[in-house]
């Protein structure tokens, strides 16, 4: 087979080609690409012809886009549990092949059986119904006609029937009351014209006298007046014939109106009824009759129903089956090294990087509690200056008050004026204004002793030097 090929096959078993190393792999899930595409098309069928079905064989355009639908899920399915290999992370550094795949899981295997068997049912069932369409309308035409049967002793229309039934006996009583009379006439006029016959004959001489003629009060006379007699009974049980007739004339009516109304209900009734149990001819009464088919026929119907249904739901499992055959190949033996392998790395990345943070931690605590030791000792050094200048100050500074005889130096010729005259040179500070109702003193300039170097910045970036308690001192104005 051409590596093109091959790999595609491959592709569709959903498994991945660059671990499948040797020819066995190859050929194993080659096999099961194969089957995948083969149960993708009875699939696809069996699906339309489920659809078809349904509809009581109507043929619905849509039931090609309901087959690859189904087909599409259950490959997907099967190429999942193709596709997945149940790798251990457990013992990760171990070299051992036992301990790179887990146990299979007997509920993903399970659960594709029993997906197999209901598409044996919803799929695989549709094409035996094709299969046997003769046989089974066949035995749906036997049912209906025994539905109908059934229906017409029971229901409306038996009540129909009893109420039409009714009415018949009802118009054959009236029709035979009628019939009676009619029937009485016409014997009397029978008997009449009997007795004229005798009277005729008597006249003649061939009667019971044998005299000839007819005279008044003989034989032959009465015979006529009977006859005559029985000619008016005939006409009265006609004109009461009549008079029946015209008394049951409205009742024959509505009789005849009901009698025709009814045998349209019934009628209409078996229509609705025959349409109804014509209707029940779908995939339900189809699979009723396949099965009576199968029971009643074991050896000639049963036996290759079965063993198509069989080799469908084979041809369903066939992935799948040999995915369950075949664990523990090199192909999965090749995933679980490669995923093992990447999982070890991890693993070691992940501890190495939370070592690493640790010690990150560690340090940056270090730092952090020297840091702040260095500022406490900062701080204490700060406080330290601030009070040696403190005390530098105070030993340096003094008010006008505790010197009185200090005179400013003019930093040239060391001449001293008088206090009065540095005094009178300066001129008077503006007064300062009120600030919040409150008097508040101004400041004054501190006169610095030139000699005194001790007052004097420091230069050159020099610090002060000792103070000597018997030198001059910097007097306040």
């Amino acid at each position: 087979m051409p590596k093109g090929r091959r790999d595609t096959l491959l592709r569709v078993a959903n498994v991945n080609p660059e671990s499948v190393t040797t020819h066995t792999d190859r050929v194993l899930y080659s096999a099961i690409g194969m089957f995948v595409l083969l149960y993708f098309v009875y699939a696809t069928i069996g699906g339309a012809a489920f659809i078809d079905a349904s509809s009581n064989y109507t043929h619905p355009w849509y039931r090609w886009m309901v087959g690859p639908l189904v087909a599409a899920g259950v490959v997907a399915y099967d190429r999942a549990v193709v596709g997945r290999v149940s790798i251990s992370y457990d013992k990760l550094d171990s070299t051992d092949p036992h301990d790179f795949l887990k146990r299979p899981t007997l509920s993903l295997y399970l659960g594709r059986l029993a997906l197999a068997l209901l598409f044996a049912v919803l799929i695989t069932e549709p094409l035996m119904l094709a299969r046997y369409q003769g046989e089974i309308d066949a035995r749906l035409n036997q049912v209906h006609n025994e539905q109908l049967s059934s229906i017409d002793t029971s229901g409306a229309i038996a009540t129909y029937s009893t109420q039409l039934d009714q009415l018949k006996k009802d118009e054959a009583a009236d029709d035979a009351a009628v019939q009676d009379l009619t029937n009485r006439a016409a014997q009397k006029r029978h008997d009449a014209r009997a007795l004229y016959q005798q009277a005729l004959a008597d006249s003649s001489g061939r009667g019971v006298t044998h005299s000839g003629g007819c005279p008044a009060g003989g034989y032959c006379y009465n015979l006529v007046l009977q006859s005559r007699a029985l000619d008016k009974q005939a006409s009265a049980l006609d004109a009461q014939a009549g008079q029946l007739l015209a008394t049951q004339r409205a009742d024959r009516e509505a009789r005849a109106r009901e009698q025709s109304d009814l045998s349209q209900r019934i009628s209409n009734q078996r229509s609705d009824n025959s349409d109804a149990v014509k209707a029940d001819a779908g995939f339900g009464a189809r699979t009723a009759a396949m099965w009576h088919l199968v029971s009643s026929d074991f050896w000639g119907v049963g036996v290759f129903y079965l063993g198509i249904t069989l080799l469908l739901v084979a041809l369903d499992c066939a992935a799948v089956a040999l995915k369950f055959a075949s664990r523990g190949n090199a192909y999965e033996r090749n995933e679980a090294r490669v995923a093992r392998r990447r999982e070890h790395e991890a693993a070691l990345i992940h501890e190495r990087e939370i070592h690493d943070a640790r010690n990150y931690g560690e340090a940056m605590a270090k730092v952090v509690a020297s840091g702040i030791e260095a500022a406490a000792h900062d701080e204490q050094v700060a406080r330290a200056s601030a009070a040696r200048a403190s005390a530098v100050l105070r030993t340096a500074v003094v008010t006008g008050e505790e010197s009185p005889g200090l005179h400013k130096g003019n930093g040239v010729t060391g001449e001293k004026p008088p206090l009065h005259a540095a005094r009178e040179e300066e001129p008077a500070a503006p007064a300062e204004p009120l600030r919040n109702g409150r008097h508040r003193r101004p400041l004054r300039l501190p006169v610095i002793d030139a000699s005194d170097v001790r007052s004097l910045p420091p230069h050159n970036g020099q610090h002060y030097g000792p103070v000597n308690p018997g030198s001059d001192r910097i007097h306040s104005q």
